[in-house]
């Protein structure tokens, strides 16, 4: 629609005499949201999922590594809780000198007193193994290996540095009956 020369009078005679001015700002466009990689995501949930919660070889364990394991099905704070010392330890055996056997035969005793009396946490110092020459902590994946095929084992978890580390894990048992 074109504006006529009498209406462009009225609208300047009704408004005055005005002068461009100059905007500080400028309307810069948002840049082009990144896009999200929906399958690498999906992938590392995928992988994540798996380490929490697949089948664990223990017997690849180093001398420094944390142990770490969680009962399918129970909620994976636990695991976080049991590590931060969440639960007062109440009691507490150590394996050093002791040979696999030996060793098995006291984890094995300690954990079913341990349910028979009712204790919901225990710390098992296993050693870091580091004496072990070329085999590695034997006994230290022995512990892991024997706590995860145990019933009563709900969780177990390296203990902090300040109660032995990589070198002891803490123990969560069921409750009592």
């Amino acid at each position: 629609m074109a504006i006529d020369d009498d209406e462009r009078e009225l609208f300047r005679s009704s408004v005055g005499p005005v002068r461009r001015i100059q905007a500080e700002r400028r309307h810069q466009p948002q840049p082009a949201a990144r896009p999200v990689p929906a399958q690498r995501q999906a992938d590392e949930t995928a992988v994540l999922d798996e380490m929490a919660h697949g089948p664990i070889d223990f017997d690849h364990i180093e001398s420094g590594e944390e142990l770490q394991w969680l009962r399918p099905g129970m909620q994976k704070r636990i695991v976080k809780r049991l590590r931060r010392g969440h639960w007062r330890v109440q009691d507490e055996i150590d394996l050093h000198q002791m040979n696999t056997e030996a060793a098995a035969n006291s984890i094995r005793t300690f954990i079913r007193l341990a349910e028979r009396d009712g204790l919901s946490c225990v710390k098992i110092i296993h050693g870091k193994g580091l004496r072990s020459g070329p085999d590695g902590p034997r006994l230290k994946r022995l512990t892991a290996r024997l706590l995860s095929r145990m019933s009563p084992v709900c969780a177990f978890s390296s203990a902090p540095a300040h109660d032995g580390g990589t070198g002891a894990v803490y123990v969560l048992l069921k409750p009592g009956r």
